[in-house]
């Protein structure tokens, strides 16, 4: 099996599932934002940034089944720098769906992002929703499933896109940019700083538990199914609510274009095709985190000042 971007939040998840399940794993990644000690013992690990410029794998043994985790993450650093994100999120993916073409392999698994949907209207929200991109990442992680699913029309390559909602869990990052919520409180409850909520704290959002979304990889993997599916927890909690579980004192920052107010998976058709349900209750993954909060004391403190500032390009151009 390959993982690209297998030293990173979810796929490191992703690696210890397979190994778990009996399997060889060889992990692809630049370890940009993922780190080698997240690779197990025993997973062989190739660095590579895919894109920048093209690179070659170096298979040493069979690949039945690639999972395509590796990509650019986070809405600020793309709305500034839109063309590493083309480069990554595009020319990376087709640089492994020629891999996969090359090499047979028998499933190809596409981590794609719910962010493709926008500003949402329907809830729960259905694959057949409207595509809305608002932002660079968006977009090119779309495209990177557009691809894929030509490469199966094209090539029959047998292609499974998993549009996810919301993840988190441990070893979620704890550095780089400003990023998804969780996270953020996280680093200020670790350190006792006041909690940033946007808005007034009403939107909701899917959290998913990362084992919930391997174990929908896995499923998809391991099925003769291919399209494209929502993976999501199969309810939506404010964002209030999340602070109120996290704790500690909170300050209110200004809206931002570009965010929804609701992200809520329609997980149905997931459901019936591949008998996958997630787990993890909300209530209970937040106090799994809660319970390693010393893993965020070193993570980047985002406070107003510095999130205006980081933001500050975001509002401009999305505005």
């Amino acid at each position: 099996m390959l993982v690209t971007g297998g030293a990173g939040f979810i796929g490191s998840h992703l690696v210890e599932r397979l190994l778990a399940d009996g399997h060889t794993v060889t992990v692809v990644d630049n370890l940009s934002t993922g780190r080698s000690d997240n690779v197990p013992s025993g997973v062989t690990l190739q660095r590579a940034t895919l894109g920048h410029p093209r690179v070659t794998f170096q298979p040493l043994g069979r690949i039945d089944w690639l999972f395509h985790l590796a990509a650019l993450a986070d809405i600020v650093p793309s709305v500034e720098r839109p063309v590493d994100y083309h480069r990554s999120n595009m020319d990376g993916t087709v640089e492994v769906l020629e891999w996969a073409r090359q090499l047979q392999c028998q499933r190809f698994i596409y981590a794609a992002s719910s962010s493709c949907y926008g500003l949402a209207t329907e809830f729960p929200t259905p694959e057949t929703a409207k595509i809305e991109p608002q932002y660079p990442y968006a977009l090119t992680k779309w495209v990177g499933e557009q691809y894929a699913l030509h490469w199966m029309q094209v090539y029959g390559l047998p292609v499974v896109s998993l549009r996810l909602f919301n993840v988190y869990g441990p070893r979620q990052r704890t550095a780089g940019t400003y990023g998804a919520v969780m996270g953020v409180f996280l680093a200020q409850r670790a350190n006792r700083e006041p909690l940033t909520i946007v808005g007034d704290g009403s939107q909701t959002r899917d959290f998913t538990y990362v084992t919930d979304v391997v174990d929908a990889m896995v499923k998809a993997a391991e099925s003769d199914v291919t399209g494209v599916f929502n993976v999501g927890s199969g309810s939506t909690h404010a964002v209030s609510e999340l602070a109120d579980r996290i704790g500690g004192s909170r300050v209110h920052i200004p809206k931002r274009p570009g965010e929804p107010d609701c992200t809520f998976a329609d997980t149905t058709k997931i459901r019936q095709a591949l008998g996958w349900t997630p787990r993890v209750a909300f209530a209970d993954g937040v106090q799994t985190m809660l319970d390693r909060l010393d893993d965020w004391k070193q993570a980047p403190v985002w406070t107003p000042h510095a999130i205006a500032s980081a933001t500050a390009e975001w509002h401009r151009r999305l505005a």
